[in-house]
């Protein structure tokens, strides 16, 4: 998944990435033991909740008129967002008008990924508080639930349940009055592989605490579970899962996050998970199409080329069982692939916008930046640097040579790498990293291995590249978005 975070890392980034998981179609999957909670579900189902919400079987058409969210919602854009801040930072790059138009324009899912219950109330609380001056509708996203992505790429999380318990209720405290969407652990109940039949029985109990306990704190808010998306668990089996997990007392559930899957195959797959859950009047879906535009790219699910955004994010879908369609992926993030989890990738970004269509959604907001942190974590450690390069020419060609070195005091987790070629410099392979160009820009990622450096560590890769003109050697670095100096 992708490992952003508000307060820091999508999961999750959205992505982050997990093997045969959420950020493509999956391989089948052995069905994991279930609790033995139908017989309960069943009761539950046959009346109101604390909250209002209608929990009986009825029809598609009563369905449609019950706990939705409004047509007219408006979603908050989150001025801090990480492709907000790249926009403002790059405003001659030849990507940026795109990426602004067609990404950052765009309201986005926000990410609590790190376990912090110290801070977790006044981060959430300042992302309500904006929304609702702004008279908007956020999407947060819960992602703190113990054996997180089954200790894949996104590992981490609470330390046990009853810490994810209480941070649940932290961030629960910061919601407020106003209406929100909570996607509560995206992977959380199609992704069990990894427990045992009890700690799956466990974790959907906390689940179902989870629901109610936001419920309980702030009744305006929207809470959805984790569906899954529609080529991994059937429906059938993924709605006895949600059953478990007390999706009778939510709003709804979630489908495609992170992944490809197309719009039309996903509302498809939600409304067999609607119908195999009885048709409960209060239960919707919302679909992630942060990156579905051109489906998916066969079974490649990590960072794939050629995909494009999809639906803007909107509330009139269209279809009575299906609330939003939603950015929750921000897109441009990585996956794991082309650069560390969560880390916002311009090239990414810019084929997912070029590929598709101009939105139909809300024009830049004129909000001003706010001194929050970014949507989703990106590397950190990037504030001081060091790059040397050193080229070796030929007529009309050359290799060059380049060092990065962390000149600071914290650990860099990841690094991304950029530069602007002064003349006609062109790329045609590389080393020791993954090396992308748009135009004169050129981004370097490093290939995981090694993408930590320490205080004083430094680390090299090469590429090779063609020349017409001439050959002068780039003048100024970043790493992480943070100015480096030249050795």
């Amino acid at each position: 998944m992708h490992i952003p975070d508000r307060t820091v890392p999508r999961p999750t980034r959205r992505t982050v990435p997990r093997p045969t998981r959420r950020a493509v179609p999956r391989p089948t999957r052995r069905a994991v033991p279930r609790p033995t909670r139908r017989a309960a579900a069943l009761a539950l189902a046959a009346t109101a909740t604390a909250f209002g919400l209608v929990a009986g079987v009825q029809s598609g058409a009563d369905a449609a008129a019950q706990g939705s969210l409004p047509a007219g919602t408006q979603f908050y854009r989150d001025p801090a967002s990480q492709a907000v801040k790249w926009v403002a930072a790059n405003p001659g790059d030849s990507r940026t008008p795109v990426i602004s138009k067609r990404i950052a324009s765009q309201p986005q899912g926000i990410w609590f990924s790190n376990y912090r219950p110290t801070t977790v109330t006044s981060d959430v609380r300042a992302v309500t508080a904006a929304a609702e001056q702004a008279g908007q509708t956020p999407v947060l996203v819960a992602y703190a639930i113990p054996n997180r992505d089954c200790g894949g790429a996104s590992a981490g999380g609470a330390p046990d349940l009853a810490s994810y318990d209480a941070w649940v209720g932290k961030f629960a405290a910061g919601l407020g009055s106003s209406r929100s969407v909570v996607i509560l652990e995206p992977d959380s109940i199609a992704l069990t592989t990894c427990l045992t039949a009890q700690q799956q029985n466990d974790r959907f109990a906390s689940l179902a605490r989870a629901v109610s306990t936001i419920h309980a704190a702030s009744p305006a808010a929207k809470v959805y579970l984790d569906g899954g998306h529609s080529t991994w668990n059937s429906a059938a089996e993924q709605a006895n899962r949600l059953r478990g997990a007390g999706v009778l007392n939510a709003d709804g559930f979630f489908t495609n996050v992170s992944n490809f899957n197309t719009t039309a195959g996903e509302s498809a797959f939600a409304h067999n998970v609607l119908a195999a859950l009885g048709n409960p009047g209060n239960l919707h879906a919302v679909i992630d199409t942060s990156r579905n535009g051109n489906g998916p790219a066969g079974s490649t699910w990590c960072d794939p080329s050629g995909r494009a955004i999809g639906n803007y994010p909107t509330a009139s879908t269209g279809d009575g069982a299906v609330d939003a369609f939603l950015w929750v992926k921000p897109p441009g993030e990585a996956d794991g692939c082309a650069a560390a989890a969560g880390t916002f990738v311009p090239d990414i970004a810019y084929q997912l916008a070029v590929n598709a269509a101009d939105p139909s959604g809300p024009s830049p907001s004129s909000q001003p930046p706010t001194s929050q942190p970014p949507t989703s974590q990106p590397p950190s450690g990037g504030a001081s640097c060091s790059v040397a390069y050193r080229a070796n020419s030929w007529s009309g060609g050359f290799t060059a040579d380049i060092t990065v070195k962390n000149t600071g005091t914290a650990t860099i987790s990841g690094w991304t790498l950029g530069w602007t070629f002064p003349g006609d410099q062109k790329v045609t392979s590389a080393w020791n990293a993954t090396v992308t160009q748009s135009g004169t820009a050129v981004t370097a990622t490093d290939l995981g291995y090694n993408g930590t450096l320490a205080a004083g560590a430094s680390t090299a890769f090469g590429l090779q590249a063609t020349y017409g003109s001439g050959n002068t050697a780039p003048s100024a670095f970043t790493l992480n978005g943070a100015a480096c100096t030249t050795a």
